[in-house]
């Protein structure tokens, strides 16, 4: 059963149910009354696309981020789809991958459809140098453009991020109060975000009058076992605590430690990121920067909605960071 053949069974136009679905006082009582009882009889639950007919809007948004299949992206998209549903509105989803050529067509296509906004997730789009931007600022004439966990300049375009160089600058402190002098930072990225993060590090050894040791940062990709091999490869590298960008990376020194008979913390301390399910399911638990993205993701539609509505919002909103701490540090 679809709105025509809803329009069809009461005598109206398909314009005519919209209105009705979506509450308009244009329509006579009356009307509503026989479109209302069409919808009982035949059991019609109205659609984005019913809603949007009386309204202007599809009460629809568009979501784009690299990979649902990473643990912090899917937990952004369901916390957004929820956030949305409360409001009333869909969501579709695409997932762009990393390479600039592929996020473009993510967009294009996504901006194909009926949108009333676009949100980002993931601070790869905060690439000044990527032919996306063109694209988004573009579009940002017609729609809001919201992005999570990053930073995008242009009209119409709003930025929600955690505070990843005040969560890491702080961490990397404590770790230096403890005692400890040689700390290694493990990254996977080069995105905005890992931007900060590392930043952050740099900016607190620095203030404590320590050198930035180039040979103290690697680049890994996150995961357990990839991690562990590439710190068994450091031969005559030493450190005696880590800063990781994920989760899993932490894990992954957790699991040298292990290897080398190492105690943690007493010999190695260990820091991660996004206080995933990783960190509670590893031995020690691990200590790990909530960069609240449940946060983030309700702040984001909260001010998507506010927008909506007429209402001026902060171009920018930084949301504190919490370290939780746990077994794989003593600070």
């Amino acid at each position: 059963m679809t709105i025509y053949d809803i329009a069809k069974l009461a005598g109206v136009s398909i314009a005519t149910v919209s209105r009705v679905v979506n509450g308009s006082p244009k329509v006579s009582e009356k009307t509503k009354e026989t479109v209302r009882r069409v919808m009982a009889e035949t059991n019609y639950t109205p659609n984005a696309f019913a809603r949007g007919l009386g309204l202007g809007t599809m009460q629809t948004v568009g979501i784009v981020c690299p990979d649902v299949a990473d643990p912090y992206m899917a937990k952004a998209v369901s916390y957004l789809e929820k956030n949305l549903q409360g409001y009333g509105y869909d969501c579709i989803l695409y997932c762009s991958g990393y390479d600039d050529a592929d996020r473009e067509q993510a967009v294009s296509l996504l901006l194909k459809k009926q949108l009333d906004a676009l949100l980002l997730v993931g601070s790869i789009f905060s690439d000044e140098q990527s032919a996306v931007l063109t694209q988004l600022r573009e579009a940002a004439a017609r729609i809001p453009i919201f992005l999570i966990n990053g930073v995008l300049s242009g009209d119409n375009v709003y930025c929600v991020l955690g505070d990843d160089y005040q969560a890491v600058y702080d961490v990397t402190e404590e770790l230096v109060l403890a005692g400890k002098r040689r700390i290694l930072f493990l990254t996977n990225s080069s995105s905005y975000s890992a931007g900060r993060k590392q930043q952050g590090y740099e900016a607190a050894l620095a203030a404590h009058q320590l050198d930035v040791d180039a040979r103290l940062i690697l680049h890994c990709e996150n995961s357990i076992p990839a991690t562990r091999d590439l710190l068994l490869r450091q031969r005559g590298l030493t450190f005696d605590s880590v800063i990781a960008t994920e989760d899993g990376m932490a894990v992954g020194a957790l699991k040298y430690a292990a290897v080398c008979g190492l105690r943690v913390p007493d010999e190695l301390s260990v820091v991660g990121y996004n206080n995933s399910e990783l960190s509670i399911c590893c031995e020690p638990e691990l200590t790990s920067v909530d960069n609240r993205g449940e946060l983030l993701c309700r702040t984001t539609i909260d001010s998507l909605m506010a927008l909506l509505d007429g209402q001026t919002i902060p171009k920018q909103q930084v949301i504190k960071c919490h370290l939780i701490k746990r077994a794989s540090t003593d600070f």
